[in-house]
């Protein structure tokens, strides 16, 4: 009799790890962009019924800061671990979520056309990722997000193409106004905005989130739900809530977060959650 109960349970074990899946993370997997004459690196993470469905997902981009790579938000944002405890809570759609490397490119299409990684992402990336991967092709369920270079990027694209996303999550965005690109194109960051954004404000306007959020009228609203996150003690910070200011003015609405904090891991990790929640909202509405 014990021995039979003791291979009833050994039984149940077996069958339990059989019929239990979990998320899949894979690093630095690449492709061939014409748009930029190179490969280009992406690192993705597959919900847990993945391989056991036939069921197209929903896409979140993440997009990675300056200096980090497309391994980061897995590594040090341990996406993975929050991504699988938000949706096992049901507080999470099943997603899949793309992180492309970005290099310092800020995400946008160099001034002298030297390297367009905008259209590169796309007319490249995002085709690329719907074709490989069981993706839902549609702007209801596709979001994008991001940190610091990200953030501003996230901005960036939903501004850009507001037909592409139905979420936005920006997280302690590279947000600037004039006074401060013009004190980073002359003294903080000489060689990488001039490189980028060429002399002068032209092409810089043409990207700022806040000259962009200024000129939009009634009319032409992003019909993108936005989620705004940045720490108190960030130096971003200031940037993140003029453009809060103007999206209040012009109507747009919007969830506008300032918790205790800085530019930091610790940060973005306690943020991820609510992130993932919120463009949640969205898939789960189409």
């Amino acid at each position: 009799m014990k021995s039979k109960l003791i291979l009833a349970i050994v039984f149940c074990i077996c069958v339990s790890f059989v019929g239990y899946s979990q998320s899949s993370t894979f690093e630095s997997l690449k492709f061939q962009s014409k748009k930029l004459g190179k490969e280009v690196s992406y690192s993705i993470y597959l919900p847990s019924d993945y391989n056991t469905s036939s069921r197209n997902y929903p896409v979140l981009y993440l997009l990675h800061g300056y200096t980090d790579d497309e391994t980061m938000w897995l590594q040090a944002g341990e996406v993975k671990t929050i991504a699988d405890r938000a949706i096992e809570d049901g507080d999470a759609a099943q997603m899949i979520i793309v992180m492309p490397d970005a290099w310092d490119t800020f995400y946008i299409n160099q001034y002298d056309g030297k390297a367009s990684y905008e259209d590169m992402f796309f007319e490249e990336l995002i085709p690329y990722i719907e074709k490989t991967y069981r993706a839902r092709p549609k702007k209801e369920y596709r979001a994008v997000a991001g940190l610091s270079m990200g953030g501003y990027g996230s901005f960036i694209y939903s501004l850009h193409h507001p037909d592409y996303f139905a979420a936005c999550a920006p997280l302690s965005a590279a947000v600037f106004d004039d006074q401060v690109m013009k004190q980073r194109q002359e003294n903080t960051h000489k060689d990488l905005f001039a490189r980028l954004y060429g002399p002068g404000l032209n092409h810089w306007h043409k990207n700022s989130v806040l000259q962009i959020l200024s000129e939009l009228t009634p009319d032409n609203l992003p019909q993108v739900r936005y989620y705004i996150d940045c720490g108190d003690k960030d130096a971003l910070l200031d940037g993140n809530f003029q453009a809060h200011k103007l999206m209040q003015q012009k109507g747009i609405q919007h969830e506008f977060r300032v918790h205790g904090g800085g530019h930091t891991w610790t940060y973005w990790r306690t943020a991820l959650p609510e992130v993932l929640k919120f463009i949640s909202v969205s898939f789960r509405r189409a």
